[in-house]
């Protein structure tokens, strides 16, 4: 291992990413400009979803009541649609492409004062979760006051809201850790099944063999290339979080170790999956194969927490999500034990991969 040898591939190697504008462009401003457009998204406080109401109990006293329970819930807002029947009611919504709705058929008001079983039908739209599942909440809410009211029955049962961790994080809080593993990810791992497979093909390493680089110091100036853009890659993306969305994070020396492992992780992995293909072609199958999986089922742009169970354990297998939860665990919590358990998974597959891509990577083909 010659110090020289490596700073001069290093450079090389920064040369390359500099004239051609491409990876610099993935690494370094792809990920700000996912953090711009998520922040812009979710960062703004969003005002309640509208149910459109279609009262054809002729405002009774009843419907009335529920009316306003339902907009006491603070969790939709009601806006009454004119002469629609329960036949048309659906197709009404779908044409004006409203996801929610709610009719209240004839004979609501009657039906609550005789104390009879009575059905309301809301209406969702399937693409709308958010606002399907906030409409359902705030219809059970307001159901269920009703029918408190009718039965004269006093609750004595409440309930407050409180954010985890004693701080009120935002979704950007939540985001930054994502990106900054996204991006641990991405840009060794399509850099380096991209450039072991075509210089395998192309010769290259056959006659960089015929030079003093070894092997060893090759991958060292690439693991260290991918950590530098990493370091800056992160340092952007929470200078972002930080300036224009008010992120609420807490910078300690604890994240460095997850920005060093990773590339390293992911460097040795990107190579193994260059060196194991056949063809640039087939090397890059393998790659996607490998990397759209971790990047969405890793809690990179969604809670893995909100997963079915078996997709849970699955997203529990791959490695990038123990580099987001650990950075998670120390950017939002303080939760160095957690870290250090992330860590520690990381750094055993870090190692058993590195050697796996060792035993692959030839300079020459046998």
């Amino acid at each position: 291992m010659n110090a020289r040898r490596i700073g001069a591939d290093l450079l090389l190697t920064a040369r390359g990413y500099v004239r051609s504008g491409i990876g610099l462009f993935f690494s370094l401003v792809f990920p700000v400009i996912l953090i711009a457009l998520f922040g812009l998204i979710f960062s703004t406080g969003s005002s309640p979803p509208t149910l459109y109401v279609a009262n054809a109990d002729h405002n009774s006293a009843a419907s009335e009541a529920l009316l306003a329970a339902l907009n006491g819930t603070g969790a939709v807002h009601v806006q009454f649609v004119e002469g629609q029947t329960a036949a048309g009611f659906s197709a009404y919504l779908g044409r004006q492409q409203d996801s929610i709705g709610l009719l209240i058929p004839s004979g609501f008001g009657d039906a609550y004062a005789n104390g009879t079983p009575f059905n309301l039908s809301l209406y969702v739209n399937p693409g709308d979760a958010a606002a399907a599942g906030a409409a359902e909440g705030a219809l059970e809410a307001a159901v269920n006051e009703l029918n408190l009211a009718h039965a004269r029955a006093v609750p004595t049962v409440g309930a407050a809201v409180y954010q985890i961790g004693g701080v009120s994080y935002s979704y950007i809080d939540y985001l930054v850790p994502g990106l900054i593993g996204f991006s641990i990810l991405t840009s060794p791992m399509f850099a380096m099944v991209d450039v072991t497979s075509s210089y395998r093909k192309e010769g290259l390493f056959r006659q960089l063999s015929l030079t003093p680089l070894s092997r060893a110091e090759w991958l060292t100036a690439k693991i260290l290339w991918y950590t530098l853009l990493t370091l800056v890659s992160a340092a952007l993306m929470i200078g972002m979080g930080y300036l224009f969305f008010g992120a609420r994070l807490q910078i300690t020396a604890s994240i460095l170790p997850f920005l060093v492992l990773g590339p390293f992780l992911f460097v040795s992995l990107g190579m193994l999956a260059g060196s194991v293909a056949k063809t640039p072609e087939s090397a890059a199958i393998i790659g996607n194969i490998i990397t759209f999986p971790m990047m969405f089922l890793s809690g990179t742009f969604f809670p893995v927490s909100s997963f079915s169970p078996p997709l849970q354990s699955f997203a529990h297998l791959l490695p990038l999500y123990y580099i987001i939860d650990g950075l998670e665990a120390v950017m939002l919590y303080g939760n160095t034990g957690r870290a250090v358990l992330d860590l520690a998974v990381v750094a055993v597959i870090a190692v058993v991969i590195f050697l796996a891509a060792i035993v692959a990577f030839r300079w020459r083909e046998t």
